[in-house]
């Protein structure tokens, strides 16, 4: 029985009792629910929302966010250039700058089908390792395809040639949910065509991604590594059925296995290694974190290009960017007390999806930046890697994760995709056209919750997108 002060508390918080039923029922948004970010909670919700600095930074911190911004935004040249602190592009590369596929900060797409270029999309690609390449594997986490690396780069300097071009086809299936009503789920397959050295190792794991929102970054970093491991379940005890588990990767600083925590797969352990990896293998720029091209031994005329210095991005640059990603905001819920976004709360927690995207966390104290510190947060996130059956695969591993697994992403923010970005593609390729089918793609440890989503009816459905959308 629970105690009286027990019963006032969780109806102060929006929560009644529902014998014999765990599922909380929310009859009124919790105190807060709509800072999404704590104190850093920003409150625009127009095409620049995921690009503001987080509320909480002074005026002279925001100062600082300008100038991480600048080299966020603009692009680097090809060296040698009288712009010595942009140059060093190249020699292969995918993109010029972070914003083309971070477009407003937010998320990319997979290309049209006669587009010229994946833009804001990457294929990465690996062979599979056996035990004799475990070294390897613990500091790479992927064993990189002989002789195109481990990212396919579409685009090159004047003098090299490009690795190859991307093309994404697609075919259909019907889904149809128990009232009958039916969905088309459309599957992609890549086409790598115009291969600028030679075939691809036979056995070559392909993998793409399309570029994730970057806003809340240094918020998920501050998550204290104890609350994320409290939610890990690899052996599924509890037998709810969700064994989400942490992938362990090589941090490049500390030169040793931490727990991952960035990337699709939790394939990065922390923002900046993640900025650095993104500068190399995105646009062929060396930091001191990686600190030499991505050219294989058959690309000549890629080992022997110009470069723009050692590093190429300097120290302060790749601190700027940092300070950058780190502190640009999440914006504020939508909506957060209306009556259908409150009964689509609901039928989330009924379906069991706040299994793997964990409501709320609270910030670590000693976080890297002060405004980040103390925040209770909402990300709808776990940042555990879960699977997510053959599906969603990409059958390609990474570290410890699976081919069949992924990090859980964040959800704050996923209802402004359009207004930001003008499209609604989700998961890590953009297969899914809108949040329905993203849903329905669920496989694997997310099964049961599709299942039950699959249950409800149109106006069930209605708001639980709402409450998805006012996220």
């Amino acid at each position: 029985m629970f105690a009286p002060h027990r019963i006032a508390l969780l109806l102060f918080l929006g929560l009644s009792l529902v014998a014999c039923d765990k599922t909380p029922q929310f009859t009124q948004a919790e105190p807060g629910e709509a800072l999404s970010a704590g104190s850093s909670t920003v409150r625009k919700a127009d095409q620049n929302a995921f690009s503001l600095p987080s509320a909480n930074l002074s005026p002279s911190r925001r100062l600082d966010f300008s100038v991480g911004n600048s080299f966020f935004r603009n692009p680097w040249v090809t060296a040698p250039a009288t712009t010595t602190a942009r140059d060093g592009l190249g020699p292969l590369f995918n993109t010029n700058a972070c914003q083309n596929c971070h477009i407003k900060d937010g998320r990319g797409h997979p290309p049209a089908p006669d587009a010229q270029s994946a833009a804001s999309m990457l294929v990465r690609l690996s062979i599979p390792a056996g035990s004799e390449h475990a070294e390897i594997i613990q500091r790479l986490g992927v064993l990189a395809e002989p002789t195109y690396g481990a990212q396919l780069q579409d685009m090159a300097n004047p003098g090299t040639t490009p690795e190859g071009k991307v093309r994404v086809r697609y075919s259909t299936q019907q889904v149809s949910f128990a009232d009958g009503t039916q969905v088309e789920l459309r599957k992609p397959s890549l086409e790598i065509s115009q291969l600028g050295y030679g075939d691809l190792h036979p056995a070559t794991l392909f993998s793409a991604r399309i570029a994730p929102p970057m806003i809340g970054l240094g918020l998920l970093e501050a998550i204290p590594e104890t609350a994320i491991l409290a939610n890990a379940d690899p052996d599924d005890r509890n037998g709810d059925g969700i064994s989400g588990r942490t992938n362990q990767v090589w941090d490049r600083e500390q030169q040793r296995t931490v727990l991952g925590r960035f990337g699709w797969k939790a394939g990065q352990p922390t923002l900046n290694q993640q900025n650095a990896e993104a500068f190399a293998n995105d646009m062929g720029l060396t930091s001191t974190l990686v600190a030499h091209d991505n050219c294989t031994a058959a690309q000549t005329d890629c080992r022997s290009a110009p470069h723009g210095g050692e590093p190429e991005v300097s120290d302060n640059i790749l601190a700027s960017i940092l300070f950058y990603t780190r502190n640009l905001g999440v914006p504020a819920r939508r909506g957060a007390d209306t009556p259908q976004v409150i009964a689509g709360k609901n039928l989330f927690y009924r379906a069991g999806c706040q299994g793997c995207h964990t409501p709320q966390f609270t910030t670590a104290a000693d976080a890297a930046e002060p405004e980040l510190a103390n925040q209770l947060i909402r990300p709808y996130s776990d940042l555990l890697l879960h699977d997510m059956g053959a599906g969603l695969a990409d059958n390609r591993p990474e570290f410890l994760a699976s081919g069949s697994e992924w990090r859980t992403p964040p959800l704050w923010g996923i209802g402004l995709t359009e207004t930001v970005n003008g499209h609604t593609q989700f998961l890590h390729d953009g297969r899914a056209r809108n949040l329905l089918e993203a849903i329905l793609w669920h496989g694997g440890e997310a099964d049961a919750a599709k299942q039950q989503v699959m249950t409800f009816n149109a106006n069930e459905r209605s708001a639980l997108l709402a409450f998805l959308n006012s996220l």
